[in-house]
């Protein structure tokens, strides 16, 4: 088992103890079958942009043709949404976290390449890839692409706070519980490179000290995952707000109680 398998397994079993909850992956493949049949999930559908597809090759579990900057299920759909390696193929990741929110009743798994100090020197290395160029011509130079196209992505690597706002902006009703988790996978772009062989041997050498690194700054590795975790309402709502004839509304009585009657400033000052 290889690390990438290894840490994916691992984060799925600790956030997603039920092992026949309903769970929609995005930006699937065999890689996620494999894994999720291993660690004993039942009740899966796999989706992605590959037209190439025909269900087949994920059975027992379904498939859907799904864009998941645009999710056709309706919300809460699925007890949790996970996607493994993804979400930097899409024209807009942040909507495919949004997306992945609105459909999941209770989480959202996500793995992906951490914004880290060690992966922007790597990029300029050129160590790891900028735009995925490598996943188009190992498809066929037709498909791996943004939007499984045949024009390399830009990798959109995450950090911690990216997370956070994404969320937060697009849910601002309670305070949501974010999980974070890092592993490493040995960077694969120079051993399949035709001149890469120095950077991989350098990498090789360089082993030892990153470990060393990565042991006091652990966030600095590769793998990265976050889940986050959705908010029981109208349990968890902020206090600012009530559950008002089935929809989320202003609390008018605890503003009156917090802030003056005359508002000293203009409209403008507000934001700041």
């Amino acid at each position: 088992m290889d690390e990438r398998e290894e840490f994916y397994r691992s984060v799925l079993n600790q956030r997603i103890k039920d092992k026949q909850a309903s769970i929609l992956v995005c930006g699937g493949g065999s890689f996620d079958k494999t894994v999720l049949e291993s660690a004993g999930y039942t009740n899966v559908v796999i989706s992605n942009l590959d037209e190439r597809m025909t269900g087949d090759e994920y059975a027992p579990f379904g498939w859907k043709y799904e864009n998941a900057e645009s999710l056709s299920f309706d919300n809460e759909s699925f007890d949790y949404v996970v996607i493994h390696a993804a979400v930097h193929h899409a024209s807009s990741p942040h909507k495919v976290l949004t997306e992945m929110y609105r459909v999941a009743l209770k989480g959202v798994l996500v793995i992906e390449s951490r914004d880290s100090f060690v992966m922007r020197l790597f990029e300029k290395l050129k160590f790891v890839q900028t735009y995925e160029h490598a996943a188009v011509f190992y498809n066929d130079c037709r498909y791996g692409g943004v939007n499984n196209t045949d024009i390399p992505n830009y990798i959109y690597r995450w950090s911690e706070r990216d997370v956070e706002k994404t969320i937060n902006v697009y849910a601002p009703y309670a305070d949501h519980n974010f999980f974070y988790s890092y592993s490493t996978a040995f960077p694969c772009t120079p051993d399949l490179e035709k001149k890469g062989i120095i950077k991989y041997v350098f990498l090789k050498l360089a082993k030892p000290f990153y470990w060393l690194f990565v042991k006091l700054f652990p966030s600095q590795q590769n793998l990265f995952c976050f889940y986050i975790e959705k908010p029981l309402l109208p349990d968890a709502l902020f206090p600012w707000l009530i559950f008002n004839d089935g929809k989320i509304a202003f609390n008018r009585e605890w503003a009156s109680e917090k802030y003056k009657t005359q508002n000293p400033l203009s409209p403008t000052d507000l934001s700041q």
